[in-house]
């Protein structure tokens, strides 16, 4: 099924160089070269579920930057929008973590192209003509002062022509250096937001809300812990009509528990937990639970506990798949969610 409105995210994409299976990054003598990040990884799950899409940023005028643009038309994502300028493409090294040793992630991104967007440089009103969703994350406010007013205007923007704007809160300790915290710059952006994703460290860290009692080293995690924490994010965004949060359990590093909830503000859906016992890639396990579950909104309007379930599923079936897109079809997400678990080779 294609849309017929587009979905606009708005990011950076940038260049990951992981270590071979599971090396750490003192051992390799190599790297495998993939591009992430979390908004265009949300791109790349819509345009897989075919969902029109454009991902909107700042490449660098280089091979480098070419190749990004590159490997997202691949997918299907639309580029129309990019805006051309800056220095660098952003880089991070990733090193998968097995059992007891957790993965790490080293970023290179300072002084890259989209740090340096500034209002203005994008025309919204352009980008959001034939548009009916508008996504961005916590991580492009934390690249910079001059991105995070970049980010308010196109949340403005898109406010004020009707397109839906959905945000995951997506906290990175490491990001925010440019002199501000994540709790002095989102509340105006998120104050902005239809629907809201987060997971336990995001809602605690940015805006001191936190679920009674929870524990993530315990190994699961409970959708009843979390009521108070969507209530009070939608008492703190009056806007919000949706609160969604991701349950990771950590069993170890190899071994996750996986699951959500949907608050609307009356009713609060669940899903059920999937044992993901043997990780191949967990990065963009929250973007490509974000992009089903705006795919699940558009496509079952009025079905929340559907949409919820279509997204835990997908992400799901990310956990099996290296890089950071998640390179699933709507009907490998369908039979999962309707309990085929099996893996069985299909001939």
């Amino acid at each position: 099924m294609t849309q017929g409105k587009t979905v606009v995210t708005f990011g950076e994409i940038m260049l990951r160089l992981s270590t071979p299976g599971f090396q750490r990054i003192q051992q390799a003598n190599h790297f495998n070269v993939h591009f992430g990040g979390g908004e265009a990884n949300v791109a790349v799950s819509l345009a897989n579920y075919g969902v029109n899409t454009q991902f909107v940023t700042r490449l660098p005028d280089n091979d480098v930057g070419a190749y990004a643009r590159k490997t997202l038309h691949f997918y299907g994502v639309g580029t129309q929008h990019v805006q051309i300028g800056g220095e660098r493409l952003g880089i991070y090294f990733l090193e998968t973590g097995a059992v007891a040793r957790a993965s790490k992630v080293i970023y290179d991104r300072a002084y890259s192209a989209i740090s340096t967007i500034k209002p203005g440089m994008v025309p919204w009103k352009e980008v959001f003509k034939n548009a009916s969703w508008f996504h961005w994350t916590g991580i492009t406010p934390a690249l910079s002062q001059s991105a995070a007013d970049a980010c308010l205007e196109a949340i403005q923007v898109a406010n004020e022509m009707g397109v839906t704007v959905s945000c995951d809160l997506n906290f990175r300790k490491n990001l925010w250096k440019y002199g501000k915290k994540a709790g002095e710059v989102m509340p105006e952006l998120v104050a902005g937001c239809d629907i809201i994703l987060g997971n336990e460290e995001d809602a605690e860290t940015v805006f001191d809300i936190k679920p009674e009692g929870y524990d993530v080293t315990k190994g699961h995690a409970s959708a009843d812990e979390f009521r108070s924490v969507c209530a009070q994010l939608m008492q703190k965004f009056s806007r919000a009509k949706k609160v969604i949060i991701t349950l990771r359990g950590s069993v170890s590093a190899s071994h996750n528990t996986w699951s959500g909830v949907l608050f609307n503000g009356n009713q609060l859906y669940e899903t059920a937990t999937y044992p993901i016992t043997h990780i191949v890639d967990r990065v963009g396990g929250g973007d490509s639970f974000m992009g089903g579950l705006i795919y699940g909104l558009m496509q079952y309007p009025g079905d929340d506990q559907k949409a919820l379930d279509f997204a835990v599923a997908a992400s799901c079936l990310k956990h099996t798949i290296e890089g950071d897109f998640n390179q699933v079809t709507t009907d490998e997400v369908v039979k999962l969610m309707s309990g085929d678990a099996s893996g069985r080779v299909s001939r």
